[in-house]
């Protein structure tokens, strides 16, 4: 048996150098999508995630989150976790040295996964990325602050660049909570109704038809008729119809590349 790897039911147990007090309290489950973040402040964690389905399915074990504190790894007395940008500029850059432990430490303790830092430089994040991240057995989020994070630590670890974006954020916190969000909603059995992640917004490269329901007539205005019908084919036949409508007048980006 490897003495390494040990497990008993779901939770698996590994060797860990790292100090008992420092160690994340949450157990870590086998076979479940796990989300490891390093982040200067994890008592930000879930956030919002713990809250409805998502949170209900983090209780329920559909899904697992660790938090790593970065400044547990920092440099001296004070732990520091950053220092001044190599020629000239300013405000200050987070170490590589410091990141690195980290990022070796989380890695060496979970299953593979892609490292990816949430950055206003990276690529935007859409619906097919949530897709792929749901695929594997989870991802290291980590959350930069400050100027940025080294660039020698994104090269040696192929850290993916991921931006939730066009705008700077004071840190990478909340945009790894939209990120999570949006893939953790597809894991199997979270949303109960797996039919809603196929008709919503992006799925299908069209947005979602508009919505409605009781009361019938509300300031005047009533439910479309042909949603009380019963008619299932014209029902369906408007859905796709108000989705082609509302993708042209409102993402004509997104309409350019929809293939009927």
């Amino acid at each position: 048996m490897n003495k390494e790897n040990l497990s008993h039911g779901r939770k698996s147990i590994r060797a860990n150098i790292k100090p008992r007090a420092l160690i994340e309290e949450q157990p870590d489950l086998m076979g479940v999508w796990r989300a490891d973040i390093i982040t200067l402040f994890p008592d930000v964690f879930p956030g919002i995630l713990g809250s409805s389905l998502t949170g209900k399915a983090l209780k329920d074990g559909k899904w697992q989150l660790h938090t790593h504190d970065l400044r547990s790894y920092g440099i001296g007395k004070h732990r520091s976790v950053d220092d001044t940008p190599a020629g000239g500029g300013a405000g200050m850059v987070m170490r590589a040295d410091v990141l690195g432990r980290a990022l070796s430490d989380v890695s060496q303790r979970r299953e593979p996964c892609p490292i990816i830092y949430m950055s206003p430089r990276g690529k935007p994040l859409l619906q097919e990325r949530a897709k792929k991240m749901v695929d594997g057995s989870g991802a290291i989020i980590l959350c930069g602050r400050f100027e940025g994070i080294d660039q020698r630590v994104i090269d040696h670890f192929q850290i993916e660049e991921v931006s939730i974006g066009d705008y700077v954020l004071s840190g990478g916190e909340l945009a790894a909570q939209v990120m999570l969000d949006a893939t953790v909603r597809l894991i199997p059995g979270v949303l109960g109704n797996h039919e809603s992640t196929e008709e919503e917004s992006f799925s299908n490269g069209l947005l979602e038809y508009p919505q409605y329901t009781r009361p019938s007539v509300w300031e005047g205005q009533e439910i479309p008729k042909v949603l009380m019908s019963g008619d299932h084919g014209k029902v369906a036949s408007w859905k796709k119809s108000q989705s082609e409508l509302l993708t042209r007048d409102l993402r004509p980006d997104l309409w350019t590349k929809y293939e009927p």
